[in-house]
């Protein structure tokens, strides 16, 4: 039977926009204590000040996941206004233009595995120690069907999606001693900003029939809604036409 997520503290990082963003607003509406992270702080600003139009105070703080100090900067404000954190939705990403091997480079290779697969160890390795002395805890990270299945979203991108995958399995296999549950959802074609990184956009035909933000983050939501013994460790959403 679903849990109210009513007082849980979640921590949101990559709230700016997509999945996070849509996240972040479904959390606060079911009365979610949310902190919500990301780079851009005009934009976190904006989801602030819409929410609090709606009657619900959130929390924010600029940071880049992919680098440890901000991380430990973030974590720790996001423990003073929460005073805890039970959840995580990690979904930062981003993607390349320059995805084919031919193109692709060292520092953009370091790029796109220190935002996809580095900021998520950051993240987590920050948040474990409370988490473990709490016994209780649930991390759920946003990957790719990129991450499992070969495509054309670039070695770089697969490769860190992958590793993202296998991460948060490992967690759940360490940590479920300390009642630690974790999730990776892998998401199909989704509309958001990071389509603007391709090489070639796709058709406004294939983005009409992509997932929505909304459609994932109400798969995020329904996740942390599960009861304590209760854990599902990865799942797949795809769009049906595509």
């Amino acid at each position: 039977m679903p849990v109210s997520l009513a007082g849980e503290r979640v921590l949101i990082v990559g709230a700016s926009s997509g999945v996070g963003r849509a996240a972040a607003v479904l959390f606060a509406r079911a009365g979610a204590k949310v902190f919500a992270t990301a780079r851009r702080a005009d934009r976190l600003e904006e989801l602030a000040k819409e929410l609090a139009g709606e009657g619900f105070a959130i929390g924010t703080h600029a940071a880049d996941a992919s680098i440890v100090d901000e991380v430990a900067d973030m974590v720790n404000a996001a423990r003073a206004f929460l005073g805890g954190v039970d959840v995580l939705v990690h979904s930062t990403g981003t993607n390349t233009p320059d995805r084919n091997l031919k193109r692709l480079n060292i520092d953009i290779w370091n790029h796109m595995i220190g935002v996809n697969l580095n900021a998520a160890y950051y993240v987590t390795q920050a948040l474990l120690p409370a988490m473990r002395e709490a016994r209780k805890g649930h991390l759920i990270y946003v990957s790719s069907v990129s991450g499992k299945y070969p495509d054309v979203s670039g070695a770089s991108y697969q490769a860190a999606k992958r590793g993202l995958v296998g991460f948060t399995h490992a967690i759940r296999v360490e940590e479920k001693e300390n009642e630690i549950r974790t999730c990776v959802v892998c998401p199909g074609l989704i509309d958001t900003e990071l389509m603007e990184k391709r090489p070639v956009k796709p058709s406004a035909e294939q983005l009409a029939r992509a997932l929505k933000a909304e459609d994932v983050a109400e798969i995020i939501f329904d996740i942390a809604k599960l009861p304590a013994h209760v854990t599902i460790p990865e799942i797949d959403i795809v769009p049906t036409t595509i």
